[in-house]
Protein backbone atom coordinates (compact mmCIF):
# COMPACT_ATOMS: atom_id res chain seq x y z
CA UNK A 1 0.00 0.00 0.00
CA UNK A 2 2.81 2.38 0.95
CA UNK A 3 4.68 1.72 -2.30
CA UNK A 4 1.48 2.31 -4.27
CA UNK A 5 0.95 5.67 -2.58
CA UNK A 6 4.58 6.57 -3.20
CA UNK A 7 4.25 5.65 -6.86
CA UNK A 8 1.06 7.70 -7.12
CA UNK A 9 2.78 10.71 -5.52
CA UNK A 10 5.71 10.43 -7.93
CA UNK A 11 3.39 10.12 -10.92
CA UNK A 12 1.37 13.12 -9.72
CA UNK A 13 4.47 15.23 -9.23
CA UNK A 14 5.66 14.53 -12.77
CA UNK A 15 2.18 15.18 -14.16
CA UNK A 16 2.13 18.54 -12.40
CA UNK A 17 5.63 19.13 -13.73
CA UNK A 18 4.47 18.58 -17.32
CA UNK A 19 1.48 20.89 -16.81
CA UNK A 20 3.71 23.54 -15.26
CA UNK A 21 6.28 23.19 -18.05
CA UNK A 22 3.55 23.72 -20.67
CA UNK A 23 2.33 26.78 -18.76
CA UNK A 24 5.87 28.15 -18.66
CA UNK A 25 6.23 27.49 -22.39
CA UNK A 26 2.99 29.28 -23.26
CA UNK A 27 3.10 32.20 -20.85
CA UNK A 28 6.72 33.18 -20.05
CA UNK A 29 7.49 36.64 -21.35
CA UNK A 30 10.97 35.72 -22.59
CA UNK A 31 12.36 32.63 -24.28
CA UNK A 32 15.22 32.58 -21.76
CA UNK A 33 12.75 32.53 -18.90
CA UNK A 34 10.72 29.73 -20.49
CA UNK A 35 13.83 27.60 -21.06
CA UNK A 36 15.09 28.18 -17.51
CA UNK A 37 11.78 27.19 -15.96
CA UNK A 38 11.17 24.18 -18.22
CA UNK A 39 14.61 22.69 -17.57
CA UNK A 40 14.24 23.26 -13.82
CA UNK A 41 10.72 21.81 -13.70
CA UNK A 42 11.51 18.68 -15.68
CA UNK A 43 14.83 18.05 -13.94
CA UNK A 44 13.84 18.80 -10.34
CA UNK A 45 10.03 18.69 -10.25
CA UNK A 46 9.76 18.29 -6.47
CA UNK A 47 11.46 21.65 -5.93
CA UNK A 48 10.83 23.51 -9.16
CA UNK A 49 7.06 22.95 -9.50
CA UNK A 50 6.19 24.65 -6.16
CA UNK A 51 8.75 27.36 -6.96
CA UNK A 52 7.12 27.99 -10.35
CA UNK A 53 3.65 28.36 -8.87
CA UNK A 54 4.96 30.82 -6.28
CA UNK A 55 7.52 32.75 -8.32
CA UNK A 56 7.08 31.94 -12.00
CA UNK A 57 3.74 33.50 -12.84
CA UNK A 58 4.35 36.01 -15.66
CA UNK A 59 1.44 38.36 -15.05
CA UNK A 60 -0.29 39.77 -12.02
CA UNK A 61 -3.68 38.34 -12.97
CA UNK A 62 -5.43 39.52 -9.82
CA UNK A 63 -4.51 43.13 -10.54
CA UNK A 64 -5.63 42.73 -14.17
CA UNK A 65 -9.06 41.44 -13.17
CA UNK A 66 -9.41 44.06 -10.42
CA UNK A 67 -8.52 46.78 -12.92
CA UNK A 68 -11.25 45.53 -15.24
CA UNK A 69 -13.81 45.34 -12.44
CA UNK A 70 -13.21 48.90 -11.30
CA UNK A 71 -12.98 50.43 -14.77
CA UNK A 72 -16.59 51.62 -14.68
CA UNK A 73 -15.85 53.63 -11.52
CA UNK A 74 -12.33 54.83 -12.26
CA UNK A 75 -12.92 55.66 -15.89
CA UNK A 76 -15.69 58.10 -14.98
CA UNK A 77 -13.35 59.99 -12.67
CA UNK A 78 -10.32 59.71 -14.93
CA UNK A 79 -12.25 60.92 -17.97
CA UNK A 80 -13.15 64.08 -16.08
CA UNK A 81 -9.55 64.47 -14.88
CA UNK A 82 -8.15 63.96 -18.37
CA UNK A 83 -10.53 66.61 -19.73
CA UNK A 84 -9.21 69.08 -17.18
CA UNK A 85 -5.62 68.35 -18.22
CA UNK A 86 -6.28 69.25 -21.87
CA UNK A 87 -5.17 72.92 -21.53
CA UNK A 88 -1.87 71.70 -20.05
CA UNK A 89 -0.99 69.18 -22.77
CA UNK A 90 2.34 69.60 -24.55
CA UNK A 91 3.14 68.77 -28.15
CA UNK A 92 5.36 65.64 -28.19
CA UNK A 93 7.49 66.98 -31.03
CA UNK A 94 8.99 63.61 -31.93
CA UNK A 95 7.92 60.04 -32.61
CA UNK A 96 10.02 58.85 -29.67
CA UNK A 97 8.10 61.02 -27.20
CA UNK A 98 4.80 59.92 -28.73
CA UNK A 99 5.88 56.34 -28.09
CA UNK A 100 6.53 57.18 -24.41
CA UNK A 101 3.01 58.61 -24.13
CA UNK A 102 1.53 55.45 -25.62
CA UNK A 103 3.53 53.22 -23.28
CA UNK A 104 2.55 55.32 -20.28
CA UNK A 105 -1.08 55.71 -21.32
CA UNK A 106 -0.63 59.15 -19.81
CA UNK A 107 -0.15 62.51 -21.50
CA UNK A 108 2.93 64.71 -21.80
CA UNK A 109 2.12 67.87 -19.87
CA UNK A 110 3.72 71.29 -19.75
CA UNK A 111 3.89 73.85 -16.96
CA UNK A 112 5.70 71.55 -14.55
CA UNK A 113 8.61 72.18 -12.21
CA UNK A 114 10.99 69.24 -11.78
CA UNK A 115 13.74 69.54 -9.17
CA UNK A 116 16.54 67.02 -8.65
CA UNK A 117 17.03 65.88 -5.06
CA UNK A 118 20.51 64.45 -4.66
CA UNK A 119 20.85 61.88 -1.87
CA UNK A 120 18.85 61.29 1.28
CA UNK A 121 19.18 64.49 3.28
CA UNK A 122 17.95 66.69 0.44
CA UNK A 123 15.17 64.24 -0.39
CA UNK A 124 13.71 63.86 3.08
CA UNK A 125 14.14 67.53 3.97
CA UNK A 126 12.08 68.38 0.89
CA UNK A 127 9.55 65.61 1.47
CA UNK A 128 8.98 66.38 5.17
CA UNK A 129 8.60 70.09 4.43
CA UNK A 130 5.97 69.15 1.86
CA UNK A 131 4.12 66.99 4.40
CA UNK A 132 4.02 69.95 6.78
CA UNK A 133 2.39 72.10 4.09
CA UNK A 134 -0.39 69.58 3.31
CA UNK A 135 -3.91 70.96 3.74
CA UNK A 136 -6.24 68.27 2.32
CA UNK A 137 -4.52 64.90 1.88
CA UNK A 138 -1.22 63.03 1.70
CA UNK A 139 -0.60 59.91 -0.37
CA UNK A 140 2.57 58.01 0.57
CA UNK A 141 3.86 54.75 -0.88
CA UNK A 142 7.25 53.08 -0.39
CA UNK A 143 8.72 49.67 -1.14
CA UNK A 144 10.80 49.61 2.06
CA UNK A 145 9.86 51.37 5.29
CA UNK A 146 11.91 50.77 8.43
CA UNK A 147 11.11 51.46 12.07
CA UNK A 148 14.29 53.44 12.65
CA UNK A 149 15.27 57.06 13.12
CA UNK A 150 14.23 58.11 9.61
CA UNK A 151 11.08 56.01 9.68
CA UNK A 152 10.04 57.62 12.96
CA UNK A 153 10.79 61.07 11.57
CA UNK A 154 8.47 60.50 8.62
CA UNK A 155 5.89 58.99 10.95
CA UNK A 156 5.88 62.10 13.16
CA UNK A 157 5.20 64.35 10.16
CA UNK A 158 2.33 62.14 9.03
CA UNK A 159 0.75 62.08 12.49
CA UNK A 160 1.06 65.86 12.81
CA UNK A 161 -0.70 66.19 9.45
CA UNK A 162 -3.60 64.05 10.69
CA UNK A 163 -3.83 66.23 13.79
CA UNK A 164 -4.31 69.26 11.49
CA UNK A 165 -7.24 67.50 9.82
CA UNK A 166 -5.32 66.20 6.77
CA UNK A 167 -6.32 62.81 5.34
CA UNK A 168 -3.27 60.52 5.15
CA UNK A 169 -3.03 57.28 3.13
CA UNK A 170 0.04 55.12 3.75
CA UNK A 171 0.81 52.16 1.47
CA UNK A 172 3.82 49.86 1.84
CA UNK A 173 4.93 46.67 0.10
CA UNK A 174 4.27 43.69 2.34
CA UNK A 175 7.46 41.88 1.28
CA UNK A 176 9.83 44.81 0.88
CA UNK A 177 8.77 46.04 4.34
CA UNK A 178 8.57 42.58 5.92
CA UNK A 179 10.62 43.73 8.91
CA UNK A 180 8.46 46.78 9.64
CA UNK A 181 7.20 46.48 13.22
CA UNK A 182 3.53 46.14 14.11
CA UNK A 183 4.05 48.92 16.62
CA UNK A 184 5.03 51.37 13.88
CA UNK A 185 1.91 50.57 11.87
CA UNK A 186 -0.30 50.59 14.95
CA UNK A 187 0.94 54.05 15.95
CA UNK A 188 0.02 55.37 12.50
CA UNK A 189 -3.40 53.72 12.51
CA UNK A 190 -4.19 54.83 16.05
CA UNK A 191 -3.40 58.42 15.04
CA UNK A 192 -5.90 58.20 12.17
CA UNK A 193 -3.66 57.35 9.21
CA UNK A 194 -5.23 54.94 6.70
CA UNK A 195 -2.62 52.16 6.48
CA UNK A 196 -2.44 49.20 4.09
CA UNK A 197 0.07 46.71 2.76
CA UNK A 198 0.27 45.99 -0.95
CA UNK A 199 0.05 42.19 -1.00
CA UNK A 200 0.35 40.53 -4.39
CA UNK A 201 -1.05 37.32 -2.89
CA UNK A 202 -4.22 39.01 -1.59
CA UNK A 203 -7.22 36.69 -1.62
CA UNK A 204 -7.60 32.94 -2.11
CA UNK A 205 -7.45 33.03 -5.91
CA UNK A 206 -4.12 34.88 -5.95
CA UNK A 207 -2.40 33.27 -2.96
CA UNK A 208 0.46 31.87 -5.09
CA UNK A 209 1.46 35.20 -6.67
CA UNK A 210 4.36 35.83 -4.31
CA UNK A 211 6.98 37.04 -6.76
CA UNK A 212 5.45 40.42 -7.58
CA UNK A 213 6.54 43.51 -5.68
CA UNK A 214 5.31 47.08 -5.59
CA UNK A 215 8.65 48.86 -5.96
CA UNK A 216 7.16 52.34 -6.40
CA UNK A 217 8.12 55.29 -4.19
CA UNK A 218 5.42 57.94 -4.47
CA UNK A 219 4.37 60.83 -2.28
CA UNK A 220 1.65 63.29 -3.30
CA UNK A 221 0.41 66.30 -1.33
CA UNK A 222 -3.01 67.78 -2.20
CA UNK A 223 -2.63 66.74 -5.84
CA UNK A 224 -0.28 69.71 -6.27
CA UNK A 225 3.18 68.46 -5.36
CA UNK A 226 4.77 65.03 -5.67
CA UNK A 227 7.97 63.10 -5.07
CA UNK A 228 9.31 60.05 -6.91
CA UNK A 229 12.70 58.35 -7.24
CA UNK A 230 15.02 55.74 -5.84
CA UNK A 231 14.98 56.36 -2.08
CA UNK A 232 13.10 54.26 0.47
CA UNK A 233 12.56 55.07 4.16
CA UNK A 234 15.46 53.81 6.26
CA UNK A 235 18.66 55.21 7.73
CA UNK A 236 20.78 53.33 5.18
CA UNK A 237 19.35 55.72 2.56
CA UNK A 238 20.98 58.53 4.55
CA UNK A 239 24.34 56.75 4.38
CA UNK A 240 24.14 55.48 7.96
CA UNK A 241 24.66 51.78 7.24
CA UNK A 242 27.91 50.04 8.13
CA UNK A 243 27.29 47.50 5.39
CA UNK A 244 26.78 49.99 2.55
CA UNK A 245 28.52 53.12 3.79
CA UNK A 246 27.77 56.25 1.78
CA UNK A 247 24.54 55.92 -0.19
CA UNK A 248 24.23 57.57 -3.60
CA UNK A 249 20.66 58.07 -4.77
CA UNK A 250 18.44 60.46 -6.67
CA UNK A 251 14.86 61.54 -6.05
CA UNK A 252 12.69 64.12 -7.77
CA UNK A 253 10.16 66.68 -6.60
CA UNK A 254 7.43 67.67 -9.03
CA UNK A 255 4.90 70.47 -9.19
CA UNK A 256 2.32 70.97 -11.91
CA UNK A 257 -0.09 68.80 -13.90
CA UNK A 258 2.31 65.83 -13.97
CA UNK A 259 1.67 65.26 -10.24
CA UNK A 260 -1.74 63.87 -11.18
CA UNK A 261 0.08 61.03 -12.97
CA UNK A 262 1.74 60.04 -9.70
CA UNK A 263 -1.60 60.39 -7.96
CA UNK A 264 -3.34 58.15 -10.49
CA UNK A 265 -0.76 55.38 -10.01
CA UNK A 266 -1.15 55.52 -6.21
CA UNK A 267 -4.95 55.65 -6.52
CA UNK A 268 -5.04 52.45 -8.54
CA UNK A 269 -2.63 50.65 -6.18
CA UNK A 270 -4.66 51.72 -3.15
CA UNK A 271 -7.81 50.33 -4.74
CA UNK A 272 -6.13 46.97 -5.31
CA UNK A 273 -4.95 46.85 -1.70
CA UNK A 274 -8.16 48.01 -0.01
CA UNK A 275 -11.06 47.94 -2.53
CA UNK A 276 -11.58 51.61 -1.69
CA UNK A 277 -11.99 54.38 -4.25
CA UNK A 278 -10.73 57.43 -2.39
CA UNK A 279 -11.88 60.92 -3.34
CA UNK A 280 -9.03 63.14 -4.45
CA UNK A 281 -8.56 66.51 -6.14
CA UNK A 282 -8.03 66.22 -9.90
CA UNK A 283 -7.67 69.89 -10.82
CA UNK A 284 -4.26 70.44 -12.50
CA UNK A 285 -2.38 73.66 -11.89
CA UNK A 286 0.70 75.00 -13.64
CA UNK A 287 3.82 75.43 -11.50
CA UNK A 288 4.43 79.09 -12.20
CA UNK A 289 7.30 80.32 -14.37
CA UNK A 290 9.09 76.96 -14.73
CA UNK A 291 7.97 75.01 -17.79
CA UNK A 292 9.30 71.47 -17.79
CA UNK A 293 7.52 68.95 -19.95
CA UNK A 294 6.87 65.71 -18.05
CA UNK A 295 5.16 62.39 -18.66
CA UNK A 296 4.71 59.87 -15.82
CA UNK A 297 5.23 56.25 -16.87
CA UNK A 298 3.77 53.64 -14.50
CA UNK A 299 4.70 50.06 -15.33
CA UNK A 300 4.12 46.61 -13.92
CA UNK A 301 3.21 42.95 -14.38
CA UNK A 302 -0.44 43.81 -15.08
CA UNK A 303 0.53 45.66 -18.30
CA UNK A 304 -0.17 44.18 -21.70
CA UNK A 305 3.29 45.33 -22.84
CA UNK A 306 6.68 45.01 -21.13
CA UNK A 307 6.43 48.73 -20.46
CA UNK A 308 9.71 49.31 -18.60
CA UNK A 309 11.86 47.37 -21.06
CA UNK A 310 10.22 49.07 -24.05
CA UNK A 311 10.63 52.49 -22.43
CA UNK A 312 14.37 51.93 -21.94
CA UNK A 313 14.79 50.61 -25.49
CA UNK A 314 12.94 53.63 -26.86
CA UNK A 315 15.24 56.02 -24.98
CA UNK A 316 18.30 54.16 -26.25
CA UNK A 317 17.12 54.27 -29.87
CA UNK A 318 16.35 58.00 -29.58
CA UNK A 319 19.90 58.89 -28.49
CA UNK A 320 22.01 60.61 -31.15
CA UNK A 321 25.06 61.86 -29.23
CA UNK A 322 25.07 60.33 -25.74
CA UNK A 323 23.23 57.96 -23.45
CA UNK A 324 24.29 57.88 -19.80
CA UNK A 325 22.68 55.24 -17.60
CA UNK A 326 22.93 54.57 -13.88
CA UNK A 327 21.53 51.38 -12.35
CA UNK A 328 22.38 49.49 -9.16
CA UNK A 329 21.21 46.20 -10.67
CA UNK A 330 22.33 45.94 -14.28
CA UNK A 331 21.24 42.68 -15.93
CA UNK A 332 19.11 43.96 -18.84
CA UNK A 333 17.25 41.65 -21.18
CA UNK A 334 18.59 40.85 -24.63
CA UNK A 335 16.58 43.60 -26.32
CA UNK A 336 18.11 46.29 -24.12
CA UNK A 337 21.60 44.82 -24.42
CA UNK A 338 21.35 44.79 -28.22
CA UNK A 339 20.01 48.36 -28.29
CA UNK A 340 22.90 49.56 -26.10
CA UNK A 341 25.50 47.89 -28.31
CA UNK A 342 23.95 49.26 -31.48
CA UNK A 343 23.87 52.77 -30.02
CA UNK A 344 27.58 52.56 -29.23
CA UNK A 345 28.32 51.20 -32.72
CA UNK A 346 26.59 54.15 -34.36
CA UNK A 347 28.81 56.56 -32.40
CA UNK A 348 26.66 57.38 -29.36
CA UNK A 349 28.61 57.99 -26.14
CA UNK A 350 27.10 55.15 -24.11
CA UNK A 351 28.11 55.01 -20.45
CA UNK A 352 26.76 52.73 -17.74
CA UNK A 353 27.38 53.50 -14.07
CA UNK A 354 27.14 50.59 -11.63
CA UNK A 355 28.07 50.03 -7.99
CA UNK A 356 31.55 48.84 -7.08
CA UNK A 357 30.16 47.10 -4.00
CA UNK A 358 27.72 44.25 -4.64
CA UNK A 359 24.35 44.43 -2.90
CA UNK A 360 22.82 41.29 -4.45
CA UNK A 361 25.59 38.84 -5.25
CA UNK A 362 23.67 36.89 -7.92
CA UNK A 363 22.91 40.06 -9.89
CA UNK A 364 26.49 41.28 -9.49
CA UNK A 365 27.89 37.99 -10.84
CA UNK A 366 25.36 37.85 -13.69
CA UNK A 367 26.64 41.15 -15.08
CA UNK A 368 30.18 39.81 -15.39
CA UNK A 369 28.96 37.33 -17.99
CA UNK A 370 27.93 39.90 -20.62
CA UNK A 371 30.01 42.99 -19.79
CA UNK A 372 32.87 41.91 -22.12
CA UNK A 373 30.49 42.06 -25.11
CA UNK A 374 29.38 45.51 -23.97
CA UNK A 375 32.93 46.79 -23.79
CA UNK A 376 33.86 45.30 -27.16
CA UNK A 377 30.92 47.18 -28.73
CA UNK A 378 32.28 50.48 -27.39
CA UNK A 379 30.15 50.91 -24.27
CA UNK A 380 31.99 52.41 -21.30
CA UNK A 381 31.35 50.76 -17.93
CA UNK A 382 32.02 52.64 -14.69
CA UNK A 383 32.04 51.42 -11.09
CA UNK A 384 31.01 53.94 -8.42
CA UNK A 385 33.59 53.93 -5.60
CA UNK A 386 32.54 55.97 -2.52
CA UNK A 387 29.62 53.75 -1.45
CA UNK A 388 26.55 52.02 -2.79
CA UNK A 389 25.02 53.47 -5.98
CA UNK A 390 21.22 53.11 -5.99
CA UNK A 391 19.97 55.85 -8.33
CA UNK A 392 18.01 55.00 -11.48
CA UNK A 393 18.68 57.81 -13.96
CA UNK A 394 18.99 57.96 -17.75
CA UNK A 395 20.27 61.00 -19.67
CA UNK A 396 19.58 61.22 -23.41
CA UNK A 397 21.65 63.74 -25.41
CA UNK A 398 21.22 67.28 -24.06
CA UNK A 399 17.44 67.38 -24.07
CA UNK A 400 15.86 64.58 -22.02
CA UNK A 401 16.28 62.57 -18.85
CA UNK A 402 14.36 60.13 -16.69
CA UNK A 403 14.31 59.57 -12.94
CA UNK A 404 12.39 56.77 -11.30
CA UNK A 405 12.38 53.38 -9.65
CA UNK A 406 13.25 51.07 -12.57
CA UNK A 407 16.41 48.99 -12.36
CA UNK A 408 17.79 47.53 -15.57
CA UNK A 409 16.98 43.93 -14.75
CA UNK A 410 14.23 41.39 -15.32
CA UNK A 411 12.57 42.04 -11.96
CA UNK A 412 11.98 45.71 -12.74
CA UNK A 413 11.11 45.00 -16.36
CA UNK A 414 8.54 42.26 -15.72
CA UNK A 415 7.83 41.52 -12.05
CA UNK A 416 7.73 44.82 -10.16
CA UNK A 417 5.29 47.70 -10.20
CA UNK A 418 7.52 50.67 -11.05
CA UNK A 419 7.17 54.33 -11.96
CA UNK A 420 9.33 56.72 -13.97
CA UNK A 421 9.23 60.45 -14.64
CA UNK A 422 10.42 61.15 -18.19
CA UNK A 423 11.34 64.80 -18.73
CA UNK A 424 12.18 65.93 -22.28
CA UNK A 425 13.50 69.32 -21.21
CA UNK A 426 16.91 70.79 -22.01
CA UNK A 427 17.16 72.75 -18.75
CA UNK A 428 16.40 69.67 -16.66
CA UNK A 429 18.81 67.58 -18.74
CA UNK A 430 21.51 70.16 -17.96
CA UNK A 431 20.92 69.63 -14.23
CA UNK A 432 21.19 65.85 -14.68
CA UNK A 433 24.34 66.33 -16.76
CA UNK A 434 26.02 68.28 -13.94
CA UNK A 435 24.96 65.69 -11.36
CA UNK A 436 26.20 62.71 -13.37
CA UNK A 437 29.51 64.35 -14.26
CA UNK A 438 30.17 64.67 -10.54
CA UNK A 439 29.26 61.01 -10.09
CA UNK A 440 31.51 59.84 -12.94
CA UNK A 441 34.41 61.72 -11.35
CA UNK A 442 34.04 59.33 -8.41
CA UNK A 443 34.07 56.18 -10.53
CA UNK A 444 36.69 53.92 -12.02
CA UNK A 445 36.36 52.73 -15.60
CA UNK A 446 36.19 48.95 -16.13
CA UNK A 447 38.62 47.53 -18.70
CA UNK A 448 38.22 44.50 -20.92
CA UNK A 449 41.54 43.17 -19.66
CA UNK A 450 40.22 43.29 -16.08
CA UNK A 451 37.28 41.08 -17.03
CA UNK A 452 39.46 38.66 -19.01
CA UNK A 453 41.75 38.28 -15.99
CA UNK A 454 38.92 36.97 -13.81
CA UNK A 455 39.71 33.44 -12.53
CA UNK A 456 38.00 30.62 -14.41
CA UNK A 457 35.88 29.60 -11.42
CA UNK A 458 34.40 33.10 -11.28
CA UNK A 459 33.68 33.11 -15.02
CA UNK A 460 31.86 29.77 -14.71
CA UNK A 461 29.81 30.95 -11.73
CA UNK A 462 29.00 34.20 -13.54
CA UNK A 463 27.69 32.33 -16.59
CA UNK A 464 25.59 30.09 -14.37
CA UNK A 465 24.21 33.11 -12.51
CA UNK A 466 23.41 34.85 -15.80
CA UNK A 467 21.38 31.84 -16.97
CA UNK A 468 19.08 32.36 -13.99
CA UNK A 469 18.60 36.09 -14.67
CA UNK A 470 15.15 35.70 -16.35
CA UNK A 471 13.77 34.20 -13.13
CA UNK A 472 15.73 36.21 -10.54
Amino acid sequence: MTSSLLGLAIALSYALGIVSAVMALMSSRTSQGAVAWIISILTFPYVAVPAYWMFGRPRFYGYVSARGARDSVLRQVLSRYRDKVTPHLAEPGSAEIQAVEKLAMMPLTRGNRAELLVDGEATFDSLCAGLDNARDYILMQFFIVRDDELGRRVQRHLIRAVERGVRVYFLYDGIGSHSLSEGYLRDLADAGVAVSAFRSSRGVRHRFQLNFRNHRKITVVDGQKGWVGGLNVGVEYLGQSQRHGAWRDTHLSLEGPSVLGLQEAFWEDWHWATDEVIELAWQPAAAGTTDHRVVIVPSGPADQQDTSSLLVQNLIHSARERLWVTSPYFVPDQGVQDALRLAAMRGVDVRVMMPERPDHLLVYLSALAFLPDMLKAGIKIYRYLPGFLHQKVILVDDNAASVGTVNLDNRSFRLNFEITAFIPSASFAADVDAMLREDFSRCREVSLDELYRQPMWKKVISRAAYLTSPIQ
